[in-house]
């Protein structure tokens, strides 16, 4: 069965070790902001420095894992159409807004969707570090370290593909950063396969 997630929200579910997790860009050009929380503690989470330092690259792919904050394997990456995903940069906010966007109305973003989609599972906002961007486009220069937020290169239909390694609690968004998303915001579909 595939689910929707809405435009500018966000979900948060239950992954068994070993299901799949296939998350598919339905139309194209749209984010989706990925965490995993072990299942059984939450104080366990997916982490973004772990994961640079065992893969050695910043940009992550099939074959990569994703390693939580206690260097234990959370997700691995099983199949991937666009090969170009951040793990740099946090999820926007409504800080994210009024500090990037000010011509933008006031909105919680990915952080604030996260947060209370994750609080049934005893996820304080504090506990939200940066998240698995999924499509996200973000070009690092070498020499200087600067990056832009350039549009996603997911079409249609293009889906990434991880495999749970423990059971966790997934949270994910459609993300809500005009940047982000060539301006627009689309949804994101996913589904679980055993």
């Amino acid at each position: 069965m595939t689910n929707r997630i809405n435009p500018r929200s966000g979900t948060a579910f239950k992954l068994a070790k070993g299901q799949r997790l296939v998350i598919i860009d339905p139309e194209g050009q749209q984010v989706s902001d990925l965490l995993a929380f072990n299942a059984d503690d939450v104080r366990e989470v997916v982490s973004n420095g772990r994961t640079f330092d065992y893969a050695d690259t910043i940009y992550l792919t099939t074959g990569h894992t994703l390693f939580s904050n206690r260097s234990n394997p959370m997700l691995e990456i099983v199949a991937d159409d666009v090969g170009t995903h951040d793990f740099l940069l946090t999820p926007c906010s409504k800080d994210t807004f009024e500090r990037c966007y000010e011509d933008e109305p006031p909105h919680r973003g990915c952080f604030g969707n996260l947060a209370a989609a994750l609080a049934p599972h005893g996820v304080e906002p504090d506990d939200i570090p940066c998240t698995f961007n999924v499509f996200m486009n973000v070009p690092v220069d070498g020499n200087t370290g600067g990056f832009t937020v350039d549009p996603p290169k997911s079409e249609a239909g293009d889906t990434i593909t991880l495999e749970a390694k423990m059971d966790l609690i997934i949270g994910m968004t459609a993300c809500s950063a005009p940047k982000s998303n060539a301006g627009s915001f689309k949804p994101i579909d996913y589904r679980i396969e055993d």
